[in-house]
């Protein structure tokens, strides 16, 4: 497996394995990950099996230390020397999972945040990932202010 960052060639499999992972409600279209590869490609962390996409972490940075629902939307809001480091969504395509690609993809945006200088990563989940984000290091914070999707999100941070 290899693990690089993204380019905006990468723009039409980025979508599909989005659009395999979450409900239509939650998923990022083709034109929002356009904006985030225009504005932040290098934090994307993608992982390819040959030349298949197969799971991929992204996020961008920001001096804001909560996640909103508005960061979803607004690629130009990245930040390049921002102190956290947001995480949009962690996905893997379902033939893919249980297999710790996912755990490789989130260490490589950790490790990354911390040679970056970073203060730390943000992330939001549903309430039956929180254990599994636990494991790296990751706080719960309690129930996020975001509503994207209509669910309920859990924000979790990781210090470091």
């Amino acid at each position: 497996m290899q693990i690089r960052t993204a380019t905006i060639d990468d723009l039409t499999a980025i979508a599909q394995v989005e659009a395999a992972c979450f409900p239509p409600a939650e998923a990022a279209t083709a034109d929002e990950f356009k904006d985030r590869l225009d504005h932040y490609a290098n934090h994307f962390w993608l992982m390819f099996d040959n030349d298949k996409l197969i799971a991929f972490v992204d996020g961008f940075c920001t001096d804001n230390p909560n996640l909103t629902d508005e960061m979803y939307a607004k690629a130009d809001m990245h930040n390049e020397s921002g102190a956290w480091q947001m995480i949009f969504g962690v996905n893997t395509l379902p033939e893919y999972r249980s297999k710790g690609y996912a755990a490789e993809l989130l260490n490589q945006a950790i490790k990354d945040a911390t040679n970056q200088g970073r203060k730390g990563l943000v992330l939001t989940c549903k309430e039956k990932l929180i254990p599994y984000y636990s494991k790296f290091g990751f706080v719960n914070e309690g129930i996020s202010e975001s509503v994207h999707g209509n669910v309920t999100w859990y924000q979790m941070r990781l210090k470091l």
